[in-house]
């Protein structure tokens, strides 16, 4: 009987301090994170079931914090139940993603700390792990959205620590992004549906992107602030 590997905490030399450090980001910066929750409006806002994750700094880290638990979230799902004829180099392949995808979430989580959102509750039923293309597709769905979205996002960043930081893991998505497409069709790992004729990276909204995730969370996010509220 086959066993796969499962999710796991990041390891002591993947921890915050480091983590920070080789992604050119001061532990200092990241610290005003302690104070953000204090500025009128900037709150999140937690009811039963939904998220606002209100505005500010704070709440583009907690966004991106949002989409990295979906992330994860799939990736640990593939793994532990793969489709019956996946090949080793395809599980090392999605391993490898769903290890960027638990450090990325690690990283807001710690980052964010008292500040985060809660942890998310994920709902995959729409997507048939048993079936390599439902899988590809999903995935690829996820990543180009991920990508999407950090570039959507980039220019309500104040703090340039976060900029930084969120342009490293976006360039991150954008390689699953691409080997996810080319998984698919090959040659496609540039598609017109994710880059425009200028060869520029497309882009959506926050409430874009909330649209097309919320159908994966049983915790809905909202963001009023951002004219998107469920």
């Amino acid at each position: 009987m086959k066993t796969y590997p499962k999710e796991s905490t990041p390891p002591i030399n993947t921890s915050r301090r480091r983590f920070l450090r080789r992604a050119g980001v001061s532990a200092a910066s990241v610290g005003l994170l302690a104070t953000a929750a204090c500025h009128k409006g900037e709150q999140i806002r937690v009811k039963p079931n939904k998220i606002d994750i209100g505005k500010g700094d704070m709440s583009v880290l907690n966004y991106a914090y949002a989409l990295e638990q979906l992330e994860a979230g799939f990736y640990t799902q593939l793994i532990q139940t793969p489709y019956s004829d996946i090949t080793a180099d395809e599980l090392a392949l999605f391993t490898s993603i769903r290890d960027h995808e638990i450090l990325h979430r690690e990283f807001f989580k710690a980052a964010l700390g008292a500040n985060a959102i809660p942890t998310l509750v994920t709902d995959f039923t729409t997507i048939n792990f048993s079936d390599k293309i439902s899988v590809l597709n999903a995935a690829k769905n996820f990543e180009d959205i991920g990508v999407l979205a950090y570039v959507g996002v980039s220019n309500q960043i104040q703090n340039k620590d976060y900029l930084t930081i969120t342009g490293k893991i976006a360039s991150v998505e954008a390689r699953h992004a691409a080997l996810l497409s080319n998984m698919i069709t090959p040659g496609s790992f540039s598609g017109t549906d994710q880059v425009d004729d200028i060869g520029l990276n497309k882009f959506l909204s926050i409430s874009d992107v909330l649209y097309r995730t919320n159908g994966f969370l049983k915790t809905k996010v909202s963001a009023i602030y951002y004219d998107y509220q469920v």
